[in-house]
């Protein structure tokens, strides 16, 4: 259970929305705003794969033969893997236990790390299949979702290392730990982006 002090209201949202009113609403603020900004970004670019795909049926029928399918299988083992990991670790702070928690933190940033791994080995390898953004409309859309998810992924997993620093300095416990929260919500959120992605660019024909 979390203990956190309710913060006074900022004042520029209505009454209805402040804790006491409406309830704790984990994180804070400035990590939602970041959200939802993501959250639009990526929207903006299913919008603009469903339009590719009504005006190009032929290049996205073949667009994911093309791709390799087995690295996408493989990311989304490794991210789902990586969002458990997450959980335990919030679940392990919330017991206060800093230790355990600190150890899924690293297993967190390890799938991250095979997952930028495993993307750069799918870049390389469509590189040496002569795939780039030039290729057809499938591979514009493709290169621009999938790399937007791959820094995502890096500066989200920059964000682990400094977690695990200040949790180590001692800034989280049971009954503080809205900052690592905020973290688990972010990495959650590029876990269901790509949930969204996988099938779009390597299933659907």
């Amino acid at each position: 259970m979390n203990n956190e002090p309710q913060k006074e209201p900022l004042g520029i949202f209505p009454h209805s929305w402040t804790e006491l009113r409406a309830g704790r609403v984990p994180g804070n603020i400035p990590i939602w705003v970041g959200i939802l900004s993501e959250l639009t970004e990526f929207g903006i670019f299913f919008v603009a794969y469903f339009i590719a795909k009504y005006n190009y049926p032929e290049a996205f029928s073949l667009g994911p033969q093309s791709v390799s399918t087995a690295s996408g299988v493989c990311n989304t083992l490794i991210l789902l893997s990586s969002s458990y990991f997450m959980a335990k670790a919030m679940i392990n702070i919330r017991l206060d236990n800093r230790r355990k928690s600190e150890r899924y933190l690293w297993l967190t940033f390890s799938c991250g790390c095979l997952y930028l791994m495993v993307k750069t080995g799918e870049f390389y390898w469509n590189d040496l299949q002569g795939f780039s953004t030039n290729t057809s409309e499938f591979f514009t859309i493709y290169y621009y979702m999938t790399f937007n998810h791959f820094l995502h992924v890096g500066w989200a997993a920059c964000a682990i290392l400094w977690v695990i620093f200040r949790l180590r300095k001692g800034a989280y416990s049971a009954k503080q730990h809205s900052g690592l929260e905020a973290l688990a919500m972010y990495w959650h959120m590029i876990d269901l982006m790509w949930i969204l992605i996988f099938p779009l660019l390597y299933v659907l024909r």
